[in-house]
């Protein structure tokens, strides 16, 4: 009796661990399904936001803007003044408000430019490019800047002070580095 007891026992507790287990896994599918809800609405949200936005982009103050950006990614107010820019790589060579940082702004990733100086090239083309990006020091600050910590519109308020500020019109761009030097 008591073995048949402990059977029947062992049975009811396998019974409702499996009746437990399929709740829970039905719980489960029931939240992922509310998680996926939650995550399409808010990037629906976010682009009905952007559409509104995106309309009106305007950068007033194309200087303050960047100035503003970097100050946001480097964590410190740089005080940009624009010293010069160069079309091939393309980039924008800043000096900070004190002069004691050389800040230059580009679309053109690390990976892009350290292969740019593995290509071979003949000495002549060496001394003629003086962009200072073929010879950024080691220490050099690389930040990456887009839309994640530039802000909501950063990629389309992007293109708008690049053309201000270099007075080239470049295709839309999503992101941009900043390499910081001393």
């Amino acid at each position: 009796m008591e073995i048949l007891l402990a059977i029947v026992v062992a049975a009811a507790v396998i019974f409702f661990g499996a009746l437990i287990s399929m709740g829970n896994e039905r719980q489960r599918k029931a939240i992922d399904g509310l998680r996926e809800q939650v995550v399409l609405w808010a990037v629906q949200d976010l682009k009905i936001k952007r559409e509104h936005l995106a309309r009106t982009a305007q950068v007033p103050d194309p200087m303050g803007w960047l100035n503003k950006t970097a100050s946001i990614v480097c964590g410190y107010d740089l005080k940009l003044q624009v010293l010069e820019m160069f079309e091939e790589p393309q980039s924008l060579i800043c000096a900070s408000g004190d002069g004691g940082v050389k800040i230059i702004f580009s679309p053109v990733s690390p990976a892009d430019i350290r292969r740019m100086k593995s290509f071979k090239q003949n000495r002549l083309s060496q001394f003629a490019s003086q962009n200072p990006l073929m010879s950024l020091p080691r220490g050099t600050g690389v930040h990456e800047v887009s839309v994640l910590n530039g802000g909501l519109l950063f990629d389309l308020e992007l293109p708008l002070v690049w053309s201000v500020l270099t007075g080239q019109e470049t295709p839309q761009m999503e992101r941009i580095w900043i390499y910081e030097s001393s």
